[in-house]
């Protein structure tokens, strides 16, 4: 069995991922989900690093998956223990020494005209426009302000990881649109991504599929 390192993307908090942790451990897998430091002024890249690789200790078996600017994070994880697998979920691909500010531009993400500037700028609209309404408003019960400083440092690695990466997109992304995440990832990574439906947060809106997907990621990679 493995176990799944989840790290969350911007603002939000390691209860974005409860439903696919319910359903990974009902496999019998091992699930450490963390709460980054997302509110903290003092708090960059590094530390967020440090906050993830504390809470793996000592285990072992490590797939280790990052959503959205949860993208910067999960690389620094890798090249600090020994994961087995790297999996990107609607996430950001950084290259070396690119902020997070200088990668918007830097991807062509501004011109990718995001779906979600036809909605008025609604957070659900936006980040759970698949997620059932109770579930939406819940999620937003637990946004924190999104500190700048991670956002504001040069990616710190000189290269990728070496570890084997996958990258999942979501064809209905209104913040990374599918068309312009194929193109990305293929460039920055080098790779295909793989696809399912839905929108930017799918470990709510479809956490079955997610963790399906997760699974069977980590199955082929023990094979």
């Amino acid at each position: 069995m493995a176990t799944f390192v989840l790290i969350h993307g911007a603002g939000d908090v390691a209860w974005y991922w409860h439903l696919v942790e319910r359903d990974l451990c009902e496999r019998g897998h091992d699930v450490v989900a963390v709460d980054l430091p997302a509110d903290d002024d003092s708090a960059g890249l590094s530390e967020y690093a440090d906050t993830v690789v504390h809470a793996i200790g000592d285990r072992t078996n490590l797939v280790v998956v990052g959503q959205s600017l949860g993208g910067f994070t999960a690389p620094l994880v890798c090249d600090r223990v020994d994961a087995d697998l790297l999996v990107l979920v609607a996430a950001m691909v950084p290259a070396p020494g690119e902020s997070g500010m200088d990668w918007w531009a830097n991807t062509g993400h501004e011109e990718a005209s995001p779906e979600g500037d036809e909605h008025e700028g609604s957070d659900i609209a936006v980040f759970y426009p698949d997620v059932s309404p109770d579930l939406a408003t819940e999620a937003l019960s637990y946004a924190r302000d999104q500190s700048a400083t991670p956002m504001q440092e040069p990616w710190p690695l000189e290269a990728w990881p070496d570890v084997p990466t996958r990258y999942l997109l979501c064809r209905e992304d209104r913040v990374f649109p599918a068309e312009w995440t194929r193109t990305m990832v293929r460039e920055r990574l080098g790779i295909t991504a793989d696809e399912m439906d839905g929108g930017h947060t799918p470990a709510l809106s479809r956490p079955r599929e997610l963790a399906d997907r997760l699974n069977a990621y980590a199955a082929e990679g023990a094979a």
